[in-house]
């Protein structure tokens, strides 16, 4: 144990943000109230060391570990979350450099251990993924489920309502390289499998089977959502402009 090197703690909730001070007592440690907070505080140390939150606003826990990899990749991060959603696994797959020490720990575990998560990344230099993580990063990146950036792009297009012609417009895409995609998309979450008689298609809307999939997978969930609405509205102000 090295009680000499701070640990940062970021987390926007308060509640959560004190009961782990609390667990990790005598540890020197550095509350931050959000992730520009943490970033601000991570600019002054040579090899931070941080315990994050992932949902948080402005700057998320992935966001946050990124910026800081960019400059010091032997950072190491110890995620602590109460989601397991596939998106932040593949965002975080695609963030942390090669031999970084890096965790990923669930909120619903006890003070022990997550001190025994702390323990293994701060202290014994090693990787610690929680239990319940394992099978979605397992999915995330087997060939016949992963989803790719290009579809995960269009998948959030679905989910804010764009059709076919809208995303293509907004991807630079012809509309048949969105149906592509659409349909290599549906095959990875299963959509088109409940789809395979007249009579089921038209029961069954599969562009929605796939947002709803999708939602069960925890590959899209409100809070990053919402954002994407952000970037939306920006994209059609700027498109009004243009044909105005």
């Amino acid at each position: 144990m090295n009680p000499d090197h701070a640990l940062i703690i970021a987390d926007d909730n308060s509640r959560d943000r004190n009961f782990i001070i609390e667990a990790l007592a005598p540890r020197q440690l550095i509350p931050a109230e959000n992730g520009a907070e943490a970033l601000s505080l991570c600019a002054d140390l040579e090899q931070p060391w941080v315990i994050t939150d992932i949902q948080m606003p402005r700057v998320n826990g992935i966001e946050l570990a990124r910026r800081v990899w960019e400059t010091k990749p032997s950072a190491r991060f110890l995620f602590w979350s109460q989601y397991d959603d596939e998106m932040y696994v593949r965002a975080l797959a695609k963030s942390v450099p090669a031999e970084t020490v890096y965790g990923y720990i669930m909120k619903n575990n006890s003070a022990k251990i997550i001190e025994k998560a702390v323990n293994a990344v701060f202290d014994e230099c090693q990787c610690w993924i929680d239990p319940q993580v394992r099978p979605v990063q397992v999915r995330a990146h087997k060939h016949t489920s992963s989803i790719s950036d290009l579809e995960f792009e269009v998948l959030m297009d679905l989910a804010l309502g764009l059709t076919d012609n809208a995303i293509a417009e907004r991807h630079y895409l012809s509309r048949r390289g969105v149906q592509n995609r659409l349909q290599s998309l549906y095959i990875k979450l299963g959509a088109n499998t409940e789809s395979h008689t007249l009579s089921d298609s038209e029961l069954i809307n599969v562009r929605m089977r796939a947002v709803a999939l999708s939602l069960q997978r925890g590959l899209i969930n409100a809070f990053e959502l919402q954002k994407e609405e952000e970037k939306l509205a920006a994209w059609i102000k700027a498109r009004t402009i243009n044909q105005g």
